[in-house]
């Protein structure tokens, strides 16, 4: 997407944000009905496309790998937002939310995003080239994370069930967000390179072919991103007991609900990857999808750990032996994706069809 220096404050991009915002006060509190629901659920994928421009706008000013950030952040803080809303309301059947939602999460950013970003790109661009070093050292983060946090509340004694004791759980809190800030600090500061494009040759390229955005319409932007989030939040607030109806309706597993949340708050990132990969600029792509993974578990499990404080219930972590399989999957699929630095449409392919064995799989345990 190449941005200019005028910024037109009279378009859908602009509007979409206002609107969700005007709608989201017209509709707080109140019980809607069917033609509500589907109007709320047209302004809300409108405010979310939204967001992406302008999360896309901001990440055009500061560069990569800044403007990764910028989008893995927000689209965390809707998914934090959401998950502790839904566990406030759900009472003891939203006890494992969080877990179905970050683990749904980090399936979809490591196969969907990560694998449609190499299925487009590798379609356009034959064989695509990223930075092994830093795809890498992100994906070691995820899948520590992950470990840290999902697998070893299966195995834990302290607590009856797949879930962690009071200390247990400060721990992993404390350090997921030590990790999360290790890593930002590792790819915005003092291995900033790592995680830049490179070509043919090795050599790093510049952060982007586009034209970057003026200070002033980059700060409108960032305005607007604000905006378009907090209509995010509260509009996918009011839209989540028809989004919980339509899973039991379906005759889905109430864990669904989780897959829906992630996909939902993902989708911004998802349009953003394949944007960029369609640009020839994978490694921006690789950086949302293994940056959104890092951010939703590192960010929104020690938030989870805190809100428990105030929370009825347990909070179950762990997985099961079928998630952990297909997340002993993903770990060893992408090892071979990252490592050589170069990739085709079989990679891509490969990450997507794990993602729709643990959709399917997510639908018919």
């Amino acid at each position: 997407m190449a941005a200019t220096t005028r910024f037109p404050l009279l378009s859908w991009t602009t509007i979409a944000p206002v609107l969700g915002v005007l709608l989201l006060a017209l509709t707080w509190g109140r019980d809607i009905g069917g033609v509500l629901v589907g109007l709320v659920a047209l302004v809300l994928a409108a405010t979310v496309l939204a967001a992406v421009h302008h999360a896309e706008v901001v990440a055009l000013r500061v560069g990569e790998p800044f403007g990764s950030l910028v989008l893995a952040v927000a689209v965390t803080i809707i998914e934090v937002a959401l998950i502790v809303t839904l566990m406030v309301s759900g009472g003891p059947e939203a006890s494992s939310l969080a877990r179905d939602t970050v683990f749904a999460a980090v399936m979809i950013t490591t196969n969907g995003i990560i694998g449609i970003a190499l299925l487009l790109g590798a379609l356009k661009h034959h064989t695509i080239l990223f930075n092994a070093e830093g795809s890498g050292g992100a994906l070691a983060t995820v899948m520590m994370l992950a470990s840290l946090t999902l697998v070893l509340p299966t195995f834990t004694t302290s607590t009856p069930g797949p879930e962690f004791s009071g200390p247990q759980l400060l721990f992993a809190a404390l350090a997921s967000l030590s990790l999360y800030a290790i890593f930002v600090f590792t790819q915005t500061v003092r291995h900033r390179d790592f995680f830049l494009p490179v070509d043919e040759d090795g050599v790093i390229e510049a952060d982007e072919h586009a034209e970057a955005p003026s200070g002033k319409a980059a700060l409108t932007s960032l305005g607007f991103l604000l905006v378009a989030l907090i209509a995010v939040v509260g509009l996918a607030k009011i839209e989540s007991p028809a989004i919980e109806a339509g899973v039991r309706a379906a005759g889905f597993p109430q864990s669904f609900v989780g897959v829906v949340i992630a996909l939902l708050v993902l989708l911004p990132e998802t349009i953003a990857a394949a944007r960029a990969a369609l640009r020839d600029r994978i490694q921006t792509s690789l950086n949302l999808g293994y940056g959104s993974a890092i951010a939703s578990i590192g960010l929104t499990i020690p938030t989870i750990a805190l809100a428990t404080i105030w929370l009825d219930g347990p909070l179950l972590l762990g997985l099961g032996p079928m998630q952990m399989i297909l997340l002993l999957l993903t770990v060893l699929v992408s090892v071979l994706t990252v490592v050589p630095g170069r990739a085709t449409r079989l990679q891509g392919g490969v990450h997507l069809i794990l993602l729709a064995a643990f959709l399917f799989l997510a639908v018919n345990p």
